[in-house]
């Protein structure tokens, strides 16, 4: 996609800090981080979100999150992060390009995540499991 900025970054036409690079996958620092080492995994080839991207190459990309993952905990001391990936407008998808980001944590940071559950919704799982259940 030509006015992708993923696409542009893994093109080399936008300037980006590379952690890795493999044959599907560039990983980067986030031009806006909200955390030391926030970095961005997307996949070389153009896919607007996890409904589009096929099997193999989302198995490349979960795969690379979680090796960084890991080399950040083992050369950083990284314990604390959050893996994020946001799918659609209402699920607060920002670059239509899917990506996931690695967001290092710590105690006070002040980006809280903070949900509201609805434990009442419990009486519906038999029904919501038969929706997806049935042919």
């Amino acid at each position: 996609m030509k006015d992708c900025i993923f696409c542009q970054v893994t093109r080399g036409e936008s300037p980006s800090w590379k952690v890795y690079e493999n044959e599907h996958v560039y990983a980067f620092l986030d031009i806006n981080p909200v955390s030391r080492y926030h970095t961005l995994i997307i996949p070389k080839n153009h896919y607007k979100d996890i409904f589009e991207i096929p099997d193999d190459e989302l198995r490349e990309v979960v795969s690379v999150v979680g090796m960084l993952s890991k080399l950040y905990k083992e050369k950083l001391g990284i314990e604390n992060l959050q893996v994020v990936n946001s799918n659609g407008v209402d699920g607060q998808q920002d670059v239509f390009h899917i990506h996931y980001h690695i967001v290092p944590r710590k105690a006070g940071d002040g980006q809280n995540i903070k949900w509201k559950v609805h434990p009442e919704w419990r009486e519906d799982y038999d029904g919501m499991l038969e929706m997806l259940n049935n042919n």
